[in-house]
């Protein structure tokens, strides 16, 4: 990335978001955006891939408030013609890289452009760290990959137990024809234009001068003797892998798990960018969950609600246990087992909560229903809704 893109680019309005969005709306926009460009849900646009592109180089600015606050203070002193040289820099005498501005020592920019060297901390990390310029201004350094961003879908009990499932993958990587020289033969000769640095300044008008990838070489600082048919001399090329990825245990739907180094290889040595993998978690027919809890619904017999009993109450992949049914439970009272539910990552277990479910017949055999007459002959006197028109009237 170039100084001259840094400060011209919008990072904000290619994820579609106001200046003042919030860490929450630029991710939400990210994510929605990158899942419709991406490479695997567009094979073979070009289009859509150079947008995935923009949008994940737009969010690594942005979802780093570190440099999303940089991106900010460059723009606003650079993006609109907000620095302008003094007037002794008049008839075009005035000329200096803003790299030397932001790269200097204090005392060297001082001298230039009376105090600039005062900039030194949050802008000078700008240029210095974002457009990849070494302590001389002008050596091509290593770039770390950019973060890649999949989805996975697990069955209830996977989320529960944790799983590892295969992810198949396409990110830009050192092209393997080439070992990424971009040459075919391996033998890229250095290019005449940058001498090798892959970048070349030009003027920018107002005593200016801006420092930009080289045009030639694609600021690699080489240039294919005979280009790989492959890649075309580039360097890189679009690699398709399948990688076995561990889901942890007790994972829930929606959550985001962070791999480091499994995104796109860096170039120039530099470090690999990361892997975030968004889980969706199939539902289960019997169980729910809650947190570290699940939750199971066990239908009861009205004798065992209201006489009391034993009850087997199913768990996830064990054995059943045995919970005790007090004499007069009510329907929808919710008991707990304990250390049956999911996985907490200290390797302890949440519990199951079970819901009591009275059930009614809905057919009954003559000796029921004669037992049912001699019940109800004996509570006639009870009115289980007398309080209720009670508290009514009070109201």
């Amino acid at each position: 990335m170039s100084t001259k893109d840094f400060v011209e680019k919008d990072y904000y309005k290619v994820l579609g978001v106001p200046k003042d969005a919030t860490d929450a709306e630029i991710k939400k926009a990210y994510r929605k955006l990158a899942r419709e460009n991406h490479p695997d849900a567009n094979t073979g646009d070009a289009r859509a891939e150079e947008r995935f592109k923009e949008i994940s180089e737009a969010n690594d600015i942005l979802g780093d408030p570190k440099r999303r606050k940089e991106y900010d203070e460059a723009r606003a002193l650079f993006g609109n013609g907000g620095y302008r040289p003094g007037p002794g820099a008049g008839g075009g005498s005035f000329n200096f890289d803003l790299g030397d501005l932001f790269g200097g020592s204090q005392g060297q920019g001082q001298g230039q452009g009376g105090g600039a060297g005062g900039f030194g901390g949050g802008l000078g990390d700008v240029f210095g760290g974002l457009f990849n310029r070494g302590g001389a201004g002008t050596r091509t350094q290593p770039r770390r990959g950019q973060d890649v961003e999949s989805e996975v879908t697990l069955s209830f009990t996977e989320a529960v137990d944790g799983a590892t499932v295969p992810l198949r993958m396409s990110s830009q990587a050192p092209c393997k024809a080439c070992s990424g020289t971009g040459d075919k033969n391996g033998t890229p000769r250095v290019c005449p234009t940058c001498v090798g640095t892959g970048q070349v300044s030009r003027g920018a008008g107002g005593g200016f001068s801006l420092t930009d990838p080289c045009a030639d070489c694609k600021g690699r600082g080489l240039i294919a003797q005979d280009p790989c048919e492959v890649c075309k001399g580039s360097g890189r090329a679009t690699s398709a892998r399948t990688m076995q990825v561990r889901i942890p245990a007790g994972v829930s739907d929606g959550q985001r798990i962070r791999l480091r180094g499994k995104g796109t290889p860096g170039e120039q040595g530099g470090p690999a960018g990361d892997l975030y993998v968004v889980v969706h978690v199939d539902s289960h027919p019997v169980f729910g969950r809650k947190g570290d809890n699940l939750t199971v619904t066990v239908p009861v017999t009205f004798p065992e609600a209201a006489l009391g009993g034993e009850v087997r109450v199913p768990t996830l992949g064990g054995p059943p246990v045995t919970l005790k049914i007090a004499p007069g439970t009510p329907n929808g009272r919710t008991m707990r087992a304990r250390g049956k539910g999911a996985a907490r990552k200290d390797g302890t277990r949440g519990d199951l909560l079970v819901t009591i479910e009275v059930v009614v017949p809905q057919e009954l055999g003559d000796k029921a229903k004669e037992s049912l007459e001699t019940y109800r002959e004996a509570t006639a006197g009870e009115d289980p809704r007398a309080e209720l028109f009670q508290a009514a009237k009070g109201a």
